[in-house]
């Protein structure tokens, strides 16, 4: 009964046109956002990775902020180097982490791919490069998004770091920082763990299909890794977008945090006051104010002639 209730009552707040007496809520602020106020993700900055039964995870890759990284996963892509990768660990809260198991004859990295590459963890930006959170961070000097992407910036080194917030893609490494060179990635599953940031090189974020990884069963090794190769989800393919046929190539939107439709959604995440909230927050988390993404319609072929 409870959850009937409140499911009703979110969706009348979510359905019903904002007035003097109900403020407009982030669901309509997003819905009503201009054209203009949203990025298109270029195709060549989509990672698409297919997992076993064909669901697919979109990926914005960073290539502004880790552009060695990023160009080694398009090399990647672009190569039979992940034939047999999989997702061999899952660990609640967390991450889920793909490439070739431990065990997987490990081909010859493609042409082109830097073996190992700096450590791409933060950037030396002014902070003025940040459209700004406007509110508290307790990891840094300053928060904001950088490119699209969720940031934080250090006043003592005048560096900016995209942050590890649900869907954040990294790369993993060992114990040397040049020992991440993109063929192995996680996604954050779980809370931030924004302890990470500066410590690894991320590479993008989960656009599309996050749910594909943070639904599956979780490993009971040790740091969720799966016991036995049988239990791991296999990778169908791998692919950059751009390289897709234009019908099966997705479009992926984002609204720009230097928008005024952005400004006027943060506020609103930071101080509900539809309905069912009783009490505004008075600010909001870097991680819990991710740019909002929306799919587009594939674009359609020009008739010739």
């Amino acid at each position: 009964m409870l959850r009937t209730a409140l499911l009703a009552l979110l969706a009348a707040a979510q359905s019903a046109p904002p007035s003097p007496s109900r403020p407009a809520t982030p669901s309509d602020i997003v819905a009503a956002a201009p054209a203009a106020d949203w990025r298109e993700v270029r195709a060549e900055d989509v990672l698409m990775v297919t997992l076993a039964g064909g669901r697919e995870v979109a990926i914005e890759l960073a290539g502004d902020f880790a552009p060695v990284h990023v160009a080694n996963i398009r090399a990647l892509a672009r190569s039979p180097f992940w034939r047999g990768a999989s997702v061999y660990r899952v660990q609640d809260n967390y991450v889920a982490q793909w490439g070739l198991r431990d065990g997987t004859p490990r081909p010859t990295l493609p042409r082109g791919v830097v073996a190992k590459p700096p450590a791409e963890y933060e950037k030396r930006v002014p902070r003025t490069a940040l459209a700004p959170l406007g509110f508290p961070d307790p990891y840094a000097s300053a928060a904001g998004y950088l490119h699209g992407f969720p940031a934080n910036w250090d006043a003592a080194s005048g560096a900016a770091a995209l942050a590890h917030c649900y869907g954040t893609v990294g790369v993993g490494r060992g114990g040397p920082p040049d020992t991440g060179d993109g063929t192995e990635l996680y996604a954050v599953i779980g809370h931030g763990p924004r302890h990470l940031d500066r410590n690894i090189a991320v590479v993008g974020r989960v656009v599309g299909g996050i749910e594909h990884l943070s639904s599956l069963p979780r490993g009971t090794e040790a740091l969720g890794f799966y016991k036995e190769p049988a239990q791991d989800t296999a990778v169908q393919r791998v692919a950059i977008a751009a390289d897709l046929p234009a019908a099966r190539r997705p479009r992926f939107e984002v609204l720009r945090p230097e928008s005024a439709s952005f400004r006027r959604w943060l506020q609103a995440r930071a101080n509900r006051k539809d309905d069912f909230f009783i009490r505004p927050a008075g600010g909001v988390d870097l991680c819990n104010a991710q740019p909002p993404v929306r799919r587009a319609e594939p674009r359609r072929a020009e008739p010739l002639g």
